[in-house]
């Protein structure tokens, strides 16, 4: 059983980068945490207490915990405050593998995301800091695609996700506020499943969900191997 961490600037974005994966890990019996930056809100059709029913609603789907630290949505900064609230978290967690949104998006809160996860993984591990929790170093960091760049993602690896397209969806169409009710977004459900079975067929399976990597990635064998 590993300890994994997955954040999110709001509400949606892991389901949407990487709802197949977390559902695969539940699976497995890993034990996922999934953390929200930002509530979401405001949006159109959304409140806090939608936006947290909603989230909610998604997490029980996945089978996973969920926990925020309600910083303003639209308005995420990269400061000291913010990266040691996500160091206190992974220190919590325990986290061994954490996941954040590709650095490079349209959307400013998933840039400072981005950036906050990398340094608060840092702050994790130092002693002389006022952070609560036992300090600890997450082995790896991950890098899952829900960007609002049309980029082609070029994935260091891909994740077999047979067997959990319905379960994404599910946890993708809870969020009613932002996927059914505005009809404009209603396409970008079908966008998501397109791009899982275009990378599952590189995989010769029927879904995959795609990955980055910073650092290489290390094998003992070729056992794992697709």
């Amino acid at each position: 059983m590993v300890k994994i961490l997955i954040v999110g600037p709001h509400p949606d974005d892991q389901e949407l980068g990487m709802g197949g994966t977390i559902a695969k890990l539940t699976s497995q019996g890993h034990d996922v945490l999934l953390l929200d930056v930002t509530s979401g809100e405001p949006t159109p059709f959304g409140s806090p207490e939608v936006r947290a029913n909603e989230s909610a609603a998604a997490a029980e789907i996945l089978g996973v915990k969920r926990t925020t630290i309600n910083l303003p949505n639209r308005f995420v900064e990269h400061t000291i405050p913010a990266r040691h609230a996500v160091a206190a978290v992974i220190r919590e967690h325990q986290a061994e593998i954490i996941f954040a949104p590709y650095f490079e998006d349209a959307h400013p809160d998933h840039v400072a995301t981005s950036r906050i996860v990398e340094d608060a993984r840092f702050d994790a591990k130092i002693t002389t800091i006022d952070i609560a929790g036992e300090p600890i170093y997450p082995k790896w960091l991950f890098y899952y695609y829900a960007t609002h760049l049309r980029i082609i993602p070029n994935p260091s690896f891909l994740i077999d996700t047979t067997g959990f397209a319905e379960q994404k969806r599910a946890s993708i169409v809870a969020y009613e506020s932002q996927f059914i009710l505005p009809e404009k977004n209603r396409p970008i459900v079908g966008w998501v499943e397109a791009q899982d079975k275009y990378f599952g067929g590189r995989l010769r399976t029927e879904t995959a969900e795609p990955f980055y990597s910073r650092e290489p990635i290390g094998l003992d064998g070729i056992s794992g191997l697709l």
